[in-house]
């Protein structure tokens, strides 16, 4: 491949010297390469969705400068366009990363000579209903999670896999995260670790009032419902969902969450030859 978009976070790279190396790296091999417009605020980032849509004919890779929260963003911006991504770690863990720091040269030379493979990841809906009226619709990458919000207090969350109950937890919340979000925050909660590759969701309580309360994987094609209880009789319960922990929307009791598999995959670049769990011992700091 020879045509490249590069989209840098300018918090890790203010002064954008990686992304002017990268640049004059590829372009003195022979490649095109352009930047995104960034945008401004914490992890900033990115080009928007209608000038991705106008780009599409001229990339042949996304290549995302920064962390996951970075990627996971651009994902979001890109998504349905079907163009690869790299990842090119300048943050901490990178799980998500195709290329990181100390390989950089290394990296951008398999992406030249198309020495990589790619890897379909898939993608969550989730919808946010009161009553028969649907609110809000949005895709994740890594997770959707219900939490409570305002004041430190437990909510009831009913959890429906198919229309059937399938538990109630009285909780922090409950995260429900495809593989590649399975080392996330999903991850932090207890919850299982999954190969990226596989096709499931994973269903995650956080700090359950319960010592019986664990992780429940179910097919990729279920469809998971979290709804919000009420805990107390003369209050509303305050909750709120997440994106990929960058939307929020509030919820209040009734409100309905909806997670499906995204008929839309998410195409992944990966270069390396060890497999995924070298990569966990790696990221994990606990090679031995």
């Amino acid at each position: 491949m020879d045509k490249f978009l590069i989209v840098t976070n300018r918090d890790k790279d203010k002064d954008l010297q990686v992304t002017g190396l990268i640049r004059k790296y590829l372009e003195d091999r022979g490649a095109r390469c352009r930047l995104a417009r960034p945008l401004q605020g914490n992890d900033a980032l990115v080009t928007g969705y209608t000038d991705a849509l106008s780009m599409k004919n001229d990339i042949e890779c996304v290549l995302v400068l920064g962390g996951d929260g970075t990627l996971l963003q651009t994902v979001r911006d890109f998504v349905g366009l079907d163009i690869p991504f790299a990842g090119i770690n300048l943050g901490t863990t990178g799980f998500l990363a195709a290329i990181d720091r100390d390989e950089l040269m290394s990296g951008l030379n398999a992406l030249l000579q198309d020495r990589f493979t790619i890897q379909k990841r898939m993608l969550l809906k989730g919808q946010v209903f009161r009553g028969d009226e649907k609110l809000q619709e949005t895709i994740a990458f890594n997770d959707v999670i219900v939490t409570r919000s305002g004041y430190s207090r437990l909510v009831e969350l009913k959890i429906f896999v198919d229309d059937h109950l399938l538990d109630i937890y009285a909780a922090d919340g409950v995260i429900v995260s495809t593989p590649t979000g399975s080392t996330g925050y999903n991850l932090s909660a207890g919850g299982p670790v999954v190969f990226p590759e596989t096709e499931m969701m994973i269903i995650t309580p956080i700090c359950p009032h319960s010592l019986s309360a664990r992780s429940v994987v179910v097919p990729a094609g279920a469809r998971v419902v979290v709804e919000v209880g009420k805990r107390r009789k003369t209050q509303k319960e305050e909750a709120m969902v997440t994106y990929d922990g960058q939307i929020v929307w509030n919820l209040e009791t009734g409100d309905r969450v909806q997670v499906e598999r995204s008929p839309v995959y998410v195409p992944m670049i990966r270069i390396r030859e060890n497999d995924f769990c070298d990569v966990l011992r790696n990221k994990l700091k606990n090679v031995q």
